[in-house]
């Protein structure tokens, strides 16, 4: 079986579902398809079943741009999340494109006819099949649906009770009233203790060092404001994403330029959640906020289940598992019928598959990404990589944006080919995220991730407000880009008459 389109998406979470609309919205007249691995749309919110699951960022900026998010919940749930993914897929026309069930195994272009040949395995018959496309946009996210990062522990063989990872929870997991250790400090641990302090016995975050932790308002207080005084939903979501935009960026910057106030700043709010009964140094990190990804919690759930007894923590390193629970370096035994292994994620590019241009392998270590979007020396093929330090889908929300600006530039001007050139230099050795993060999947991850550049359009800042006039207004024909139009040599400016 043979399909083709003028684009082909990988993926039909956030960021493909968001593509598909976007090429809809920008006029840009092309065919397209979606293949999806999953049965369902949604990818992460569909994939994640985990107690309490939410988003880590807010809604005004985690939605889409161009569909407003309507609710007054500063947090969203997994479960809605996706069933807003759903819905916009299905006001846009997008789900009738999606082939569900494939996984891209192989993508290859070819430079003499100009296109992308794609294998997909079809999960529920076994078969493979192809499918050629004039582009390819990769919205697979960067990590491995298949298996999360879980360490080997010492003597896990001894622990009678039962590991869990989050990334794979068991649907028929009964843990009310046993003893939970929740191994892990990132934001989807300090999700699940408060999630399952309802139902177990206790729960107990051992954490080998802390996080920064925020509290935020569960319902945010002017979206109810403004719907109290009935504002029109698309006004008040524009609002509200324009305020939190300028808030994020003016919290994140902060903590760059002045890392000692932002600190103390954090810290303090933090004192004046948990009290006085309970040991600051568990929340005292040793890195600058915004070295590591900054985590929220609504109405303080978690300082309150740690308040209340329900929950505690533990801030150690694990000597062994034993028969019965968890002993750490120090000596201390938490007890555990259940553990927990909240550690992470394994970073991975394009769900896994194999690229090659012209018959060569390629390593997306050795691509260098331009404007975050586009791989160095590889012809119409578009990443979507959300922020790290923001909503991811601010990013995808610019990204998919730009791409549509570049297919109706290539369209007018009767061009069928764009490759981005570096020059020599144009390399650091930096990964795409690294620059920004230094959280343990980033640098687990750096074996596969795309590097980022020393200047210009190859560096990235993480920083919407540059990103927005640079994907929306910047020039198509940059001197970076080179075009071709069907066979013909490429058209664009000579690379030796760039400037620096």
């Amino acid at each position: 079986m043979t399909r083709h389109v003028d684009v082909l998406i990988i993926g039909a979470g956030l960021s493909g579902i968001g593509m598909a609309c976007h090429l809809t919205r920008e006029n840009t007249g092309r065919s397209y398809l979606i293949l999806e691995r999953r049965t369902a749309i949604g990818g992460t919110w569909d994939l994640f079943k985990y107690p309490g699951i939410r988003s880590d960022s807010d809604m005004y900026t985690f939605g889409y741009g161009f569909r407003p998010w309507i609710g007054t919940k500063v947090l969203a749930d997994g479960p809605h999340i996706r069933q807003y993914v759903e819905d916009t897929a299905a006001e846009y026309g997008v789900t009738d494109h999606i082939r569900f069930g494939r996984k891209m195994t192989t993508a290859s272009w070819n430079s003499e006819a100009g296109v992308w040949t794609v294998e997909a395995l079809d999960e529920g018959t076994g078969q493979t099949e192809t499918y050629t496309a004039n582009f390819l946009v990769g919205c697979t996210g960067y990590y491995d649906y298949d298996k999360g990062y879980r360490p080997e522990f010492p003597g896990e063989e001894k622990f009678a009770g039962q590991i869990v990872h989050p990334q794979h929870w068991p649907e028929d997991l009964d843990y009310a009233g046993k003893r939970v250790v929740v191994i892990g400090s990132g934001a989807t641990a300090i999700t699940l203790i408060p999630a399952m302090s309802d139902k177990a016995a206790h729960v107990t975050m051992l954490q080998r060092s802390p996080t920064y932790i925020a509290a935020l308002p569960a319902n945010d207080p002017v979206a109810v404001g403004l719907k109290f005084a009935k504002v029109p939903a698309a006004i008040a979501y524009k609002a509200g994403r324009a305020r939190n935009i300028a808030l994020q960026r003016a919290s994140y910057q902060l903590s760059r330029t002045n890392p000692a106030a932002s600190r103390k700043l954090m810290l303090a709010m933090v004192r004046a959640q948990i009290g006085s009964g309970i040991d600051m140094r568990h929340f005292t990190p040793s890195y600058n906020p915004w070295d590591q990804r900054l985590c929220v919690v609504p109405n303080g759930d978690l300082f309150k289940v740690l308040r209340s007894g329900k929950a505690s923590i533990a801030t150690d390193h694990i000597d062994t598992f034993t028969e019965t629970g968890i002993r750490l370096k120090s000596g201390e035994e938490l007890p555990a019928d259940i553990i927990v292994s909240a550690t992470g994620l394994q970073v991975q590019m394009l769900g896994g598959a194999t690229l090659e241009v012209d018959g060569e392998s390629l390593r997306t270590r050795d691509l260098v990404a331009y404007k975050g979007a586009l791989l160095s020396n590889v012809p119409n093929l578009m990443v979507i990589l959300g922020y790290t330090n923001a909503s991811w889908t601010l990013k995808a929300d610019l990204a998919a944006e730009y791409f549509c600006r570049l297919l109706n530039h290539m369209k007018a001007q009767g061009y069928t080919e764009v490759v981005a050139i570096p020059e020599e230099g144009d390399r650091s050795e930096a990964s795409l995220m690294g620059g920004a993060l230094t959280s343990g999947y980033i640098q687990r991850g750096d074996g596969v991730m795309p590097r980022q550049g020393t200047r210009g359009p190859w560096l990235v800042i993480n920083n919407y407000f540059r990103d927005r006039t640079m994907l929306r207004k910047g020039a198509i024909e940059d001197g970076v880009l080179r075009f071709r139009r069907g066979a013909r040599k490429a058209v664009g400016v000579p690379a030796e008459s760039r400037s620096a």
